[in-house]
């Protein structure tokens, strides 16, 4: 296999060794939940404090489902045969067996877990032992300053394609024609790329703040994308409606996306923005996305094979070489460990 096809093939799957949103804060309780993420079968909890783990989702003793079990305290127990695992991944008792050889031995592999602005993330590295970097979490989803909503869905294509529809604003001009913020502005246009310290930003040379004009892409250990979308004063306080968004792997067919919505508003504005949105305005933003998936989940896996880019795709270029690259290094430094 040549070092192309294996850069492709890892970039297709997902790059390991960051940090990916995993699952909305808000859809884990009680109770554990499945999810697959990165091709890989994950169970999701929260111990008695409240606080968020992720784990294999494989039981050690025969495999079974530990989403199919129950949390004790700190502890997340299986179905199958009551063995009990901690938030570290160790087995932490067999009540069947008293005194059995398998207690605090490791038994299932632990996903490094943050948990910010309404989602949970987990660290996806090459293999277990490798220790995660600093996750430099956009601060919208910490900063006070900001307010809004999480929402997330299943899109039937791979991630990548969902990447690609974000750093390419002119979409938005066609696509999104009709809807209610990204009907104005210029239908052409031409496009250019400025660094930052954590990645680029697309946007238009001729219009600005009109449309969804520019997209920011960032590396701070995760890979997040930043737009913004001029509001009418109808829309209430708070300026630009911002999007951050994470595009997470399920598997090679299927994608998370993860898009906060937010504003940057405080006091009674606050509350009068969050009526609004919860009222007015999220039935029209999933319009939006929808008109999004629906176009990207028609779009057959090798498009990419039969493209011809042209001037306004200068993000997308510049997004495929990035991973490319990134997954060229990390090919590299797992062929040098080995």
């Amino acid at each position: 296999m040549s070092e192309l096809t294996r850069v492709r093939a890892l970039v297709d799957r997902g790059l390991p060794d960051l940090w990916y949103a995993v699952i909305g804060s808000g859809e884990v309780g009680a109770k554990p939940v499945a999810v697959t993420r990165m091709g890989e079968r994950l169970v999701v909890w929260r111990d008695a404090a409240g606080k968020a783990h992720i784990h294999a989702d494989r039981c050690p003793h025969r495999g079974a489902p530990l989403s199919m079990g129950a949390v004790h305290g700190d502890r997340l127990t299986c179905a199958y045969h009551g063995v009990q695992v901690d938030a570290a991944g160790t087995i932490a008792d067999v009540p069947a067996l008293p005194d059995c050889p398998l207690i605090g031995k490791k038994g299932v592999r632990r996903y490094p877990t943050i948990e910010a602005g309404g989602g949970i993330f987990a660290w996806f590295g090459e293999s277990e032992a490798t220790p995660p970097k600093e996750f430099g979490v956009p601060e919208e989803l910490t900063s006070p300053e900001w307010s809004g909503f999480l929402c997330t869905a299943a899109w039937a294509c791979n991630y990548q394609y969902a990447l690609d529809n974000l750093v390419d604003p002119m979409h938005g001009s066609y696509l999104h024609a009709q809807s209610f913020t990204l009907a104005y502005g210029s239908k052409q246009d031409r496009f250019r790329i400025d660094e930052t310290n954590t990645g680029f930003v697309v946007g238009r040379e001729g219009q600005r703040d009109v449309n969804f004009d520019w997209t920011e892409w960032g590396d701070t250990g995760g890979h997040w994308i930043k737009l913004d979308i001029p509001y009418p004063s109808g829309a209430g306080p708070g300026g630009p409606f911002r999007i951050v968004g994470f595009c997470t792997p399920i598997d090679h067919d299927h994608t998370q996306v993860f898009f906060w919505r937010m504003r940057k508003v405080g006091g009674w504005q606050r509350d009068l923005w969050r009526f609004l949105y919860r009222n007015r305005l999220e039935e029209r933003h999933w319009h939006v996305l929808e008109q999004d998936r629906v176009i990207l989940e028609k779009m057959p896996f090798d498009a990419r094979d039969h493209e011809r880019l042209y001037q306004h795709d200068i993000g997308v270029t510049r997004l495929r070489r990035i991973l490319q690259q990134q997954a060229k290094e990390r090919l590299e430094r797992k062929a040098a460990a080995e």
